[in-house]
């Protein structure tokens, strides 16, 4: 029974075997569905196995092997529908070893029929189920190669043929596996990756060769592919790992992760890591892959980064075992092991006096730790000197250095040297290490400068008594000069005094009321008043100092009722209402005040005392509404106060509002005179308007001469007119006209259909009605029509009414206006001198040498020349006037020639 035992285990055989025994890959044993103990599995075929041992064992404790390769169970075993499975391992001296799977299928069981009382067995027909096929991956073959056979009971009955489909057939991967339509044979073609193609599931079909019907079901055959160990193991992350400095020995580092592609659950996948160098600072777990440190003495200054070779290798580490390796890069991160110390000491620094917000002194350090991080960073400190706060001192960020400033002014009368102590620090606390902060030195050296004199004390304080005399002596607030200790050339000056009430003496620095001083005044905050004095010494130099005055109070005001009353009257009752007083007077010159009515008071009125400033005033009577008067005596704490009129208004009221003021308004004499004008502009209107009325219209005879002399003739009167037939003007072709003639819309100006009709005279009358003087206006020009006696310029009259070269009469009463002949007079005198002037020119040039607005004028035009130097009479024929109608004879009697 103990051998029994111990084959359960791992029975070790010495078996007579060659070098290497082989062994299949698989086993597929049907057995029935309870294994009793003791009965026959299978025997391992050791035929091929020679001389020499060999170690068999078994994975299953229900199982053993004995020394003839025969498996056995030792317990009843249950097995599954889904079968069960154990490995059987052989290993020679030499450490070569195979492994066989013996898979378990549970067999049908055989039912018993009973007939007439009387049983027998009898075959059942059952489906045809093969078990799972087994092939190994990438198998050298030779190929094709043959799995199994696969049978259908129905053959027995049927002639049928054999077909399969699905992937590594018909389907990626194709031609993999074929199946004999006649043998029902399964081969596979060609070899296999397991890691690509773990497992073909095919469906086979019987089929009746004569009917092409199914003879049974269809039915889904798997196959599954070995796996041997051909993937060596991988690393799945980077070996990249930090850890810091200093750590202690054991501290973890990181983990390698790495993965097999083989079949999981087989000693192919089971990964053994090993570090083939830097094992004198680390270690690594060789199950789980996780790096730890070995000592505690890695220094990140001395070198921050360590490579060590990580080695993977399968079948945990066998000799036969596929390996991988990888170089991991550990980087050591920093800690604050190294403070920063003093290059130089000890230091020195020179300031002037008075000087504030200067830098002095750069004080360099050094510090090994990791640039620009808290551990390096350095954090200096004043720890000795600075009692006064005359110093500070910063960190220069890209530096590094300490940089001592002094920000309070120094007196060099008062000391010449300043001793301090600075300490470094980082702004990380230290690790690592038992070191100190380290601290220095730093002498400082005040020099001297001429200064200005100084006040005795910045502030000085004095308490004056509100309303004391003019005159009367505060104190007196000097300064000295710092280098000579006296006060000698110095003079005092106010620099502000708001309220003016202090006189300075300029040489003693005496204080004296120059106004009153009011304690209630809005210049005295808190009952302060501050005045700001300079002192000059005899260079010039100055100095400054404040003086505050405390004014006391005292009992100069009696208090107040600052407002009017009102009291809401309510029907059947007596109203009251509340008196506040004030008193701007401090304690004890306020209140608590006191109220009371006069003794000679009318009796309507009652004061009761409500708190210390204000008073309950009732009626006692019945009054009207209006304002009533009420005296009142109101006294402070002191009893210093008067009698005080306080108007009380009573009203009806609405929401404590009263809804009409209760007086009387009168007019003045301006109020009567503004209210009586109106109506008396109202009067004058009227009178205006009557006037009018009454008033007959007047009708303006106008003398309506024959002729008129081309002067405004009247047209007040507004009617159709007769139909007047259009007369075509005969005009000159454009090839005609020459320099000198009219062109466009003032062809000839006294004709009619031109947008200007102009008599030759110097009048012209526009479309509109409207007459112009000495031009004739065309369609877009303007041009002198008038000609005249070179012998009259300037002499304030026309020959008689007569205007040479025109043919036109004027008569001469209606040249006497003086703007009329002011006109005339100006134009005459310009056309005599612009005639002297082309009197001495060819005739050519006549026509030439002025602004003509015609385009083209001259000889050739029907309407004669009107320039400027023409002196012929006009030769036109204006008899074509006379057709125009009885409208036109004046214009026609004007245009004829005399």
């Amino acid at each position: 029974m103990a051998s029994v035992l111990f084959s359960n285990l791992c029975l070790l055989l010495l078996l007579t075997a060659a070098e290497s025994c082989f062994l299949p890959k698989s086993l597929y044993i049907p057995v029935p569905q309870t294994v009793e103990a003791g009965q026959h599995i299978t025997k391992v075929n050791l035929a091929d196995c020679g001389d020499g041992p060999v170690l068999l064992s078994v994975s299953d404790p229900s199982f053993t092997v004995y020394s003839d390769g025969e498996i056995v169970a030792v317990r009843s075993v249950s097995v599954s529908a889904r079968g069960q499975t154990f490995s059987v391992e052989a290993r020679d001296g030499g450490g070569q070893w195979r492994e066989m799977e013996v898979h378990l299928i549970r067999a049908p069981a055989q039912r018993r029929k009973q007939t007439g009382g009387q049983g027998f067995l009898k075959r059942s027909k059952r489906r045809w189920s093969p078990p799972t096929f087994h092939i190994l991956e990438e198998d050298d073959g030779p190929y094709p190669r043959d799995i199994h056979r696969i049978v259908s009971d129905s053959e027995a009955e049927y002639n049928v043929y054999y077909s399969f489909s699905g992937p590594g057939f018909d389907q990626y991967p194709t031609d993999v596996f074929s199946l004999d339509r006649e043998t029902a044979m399964l081969r596979v073609h060609k070899k296999v990756d397991r890691e690509m193609f773990p497992k073909f599931t095919l469906v086979t079909r019987v089929t009746d060769r004569n009917t092409g019907k199914d003879t049974d079901d269809p039915l889904p055959i798997t196959i599954e592919v070995d796996d041997i160990n051909d993937n060596a193991p991988i690393f799945t992350t980077p070996l990249q790992f930090t850890v810091p400095e200093k750590s202690k020995a054991g501290e973890v580092v990181g983990k390698v992760n790495a993965t097999d592609r083989d079949k999981e659950g087989t000693r192919h996948v089971k990964i053994r890591y090993t570090l083939l160098d830097g094992l004198d600072l680390f270690a690594i777990n060789p199950e789980t892959g996780v790096i730890t440190t070995r000592t505690n003495t890695l220094d990140r200054e001395a070198k921050d980064k360590h490579l060590a070779i990580v080695q993977l290798k399968d079948m945990d580490g066998a000799v036969n075992g596929l390996v991988n390796t990888g170089t991991a890069t550990i980087t050591l991160t920093d800690i604050n092991d190294n403070l920063p110390t003093f290059l130089n000491t000890p230091y020195t620094a020179t300031v002037t006096e008075n000087e504030i917000d200067k830098l002095i002194l750069r004080i360099p350090v050094e510090d090994k730790d990791l640039i620009n991080t808290p551990n390096w960073i350095s954090k200096f400190v004043i720890t000795k000197g600075n009692e006064n706060g005359n110093f500070r001192i910063d960190t220069d960020p890209k530096t590094n250095e300490g940089l001592l400033y002094v920000t309070k002014a120094l007196d060099h009368e008062k000391s010449t040297n300043v001793k301090l102590e600075i300490m470094a620090r980082n702004e990380a606390d230290l690790s690592g290490t038992s070191a100190q902060w380290q601290s220095a030195p730093v002498d400082v050296t005040v020099t001297n400068v001429d200064e200005g004199p100084q006040f005795t004390a910045p502030t000085v304080t004095f308490t004056v008594r509100e309303n004391v005399a003019n005159g009367t002596l505060i104190g007196s607030y000097t300064a000295v000069d710092p280098e000579s200790k006296n006060s000698k050339g110095i003079s005092y000056y106010k620099v502000e005094d708001p309220a003016s009430w202090i006189n300075v003496d300029k040489n003693s620095g005496e204080l004296r009321v120059a106004n009153t001083i009011d304690r209630e005044s809005h210049f005295v905050q808190d009952g302060k008043y501050n005045i700001t004095m300079k002192a000059v010494d005899a260079s010039s130099k100055t100095g400054t100092g404040t003086v505050i005055i405390v004014v006391e109070d005292v009992n100069d005001n009696m208090p107040e009722v600052p407002s009017k009353l009102v009291m809401c009257e309510k029907p059947g009752e007596l109203g009251s209402v509340m008196v506040l007083a004030e008193d701007p007077d401090q304690s004890p010159y306020s209140a608590p005040f006191s109220f009371s009515l006069p003794s000679d008071n009318d009796g309507k009125w009652s004061v009761t005392p409500f708190n210390d400033t204000a008073a309950m005033l009732k009626q006692v009577k019945e009054l009207h509404t209006g304002i009533h008067n009420v005296e009142l005596i109101v006294t402070d704490l002191q009893g210093y106060g008067q009698k005080q009129i306080v108007p009380v208004r009573i009203c009806q009221c609405r929401n404590g509002v009263c809804l009409a003021k209760d007086h009387t308004v009168s007019l003045g004499g301006l109020a009567l005179l503004t209210m009586l004008l109106p109506l008396a502009l109202l009067l004058l209107l009227g009178l205006l308007l009557a006037f009018f009325c009454v008033t007959k219209r007047q009708t303006l005879e106008i003398d309506d001469a024959g002729d008129s002399g081309g002067i405004l003739l009247k047209s007040n009167i507004e009617a159709p007119g007769d139909e007047v037939d259009l007369i075509a003007v005969p005009t000159a072709p454009v090839e005609q006209l020459t320099m000198g003639s009219v062109k466009g819309a003032a062809v000839n100006a006294g004709w009619l259909g031109n947008k200007s009709s102009s008599t030759i005279g110097g009048h012209s009358v526009h479309e509109n009605g409207m007459y112009t003087s000495g031009v004739v206006k065309g369609d877009t020009h303007e041009f002198y029509s008038a000609q005249y006696d070179s012998n009259l310029y300037g002499a304030n009259q026309f020959n008689g009414g007569h205007l040479l070269g025109s043919g036109v009469d004027f008569d001469n009463r209606y040249l006497q206006d003086t703007v009329f002949l002011r006109t005339w007079q100006t134009n005459g005198r310009y056309l005599h001198q612009k005639l002297s002037f082309m009197g001495t020119e060819d005739d050519g040039r006549y026509a030439d040498d002025i602004v003509h607005a015609y385009g083209f004028e001259g000889a050739g035009s029907t309407a004669g020349s009107v320039g400027c130097c023409s002196d012929y009479a006009d030769n036109d024929d204006l008899d074509f006037l006379n057709t125009l109608g009885p409208k036109f004879k004046t214009l026609a009697d004007v245009c004829t020639k005399s």
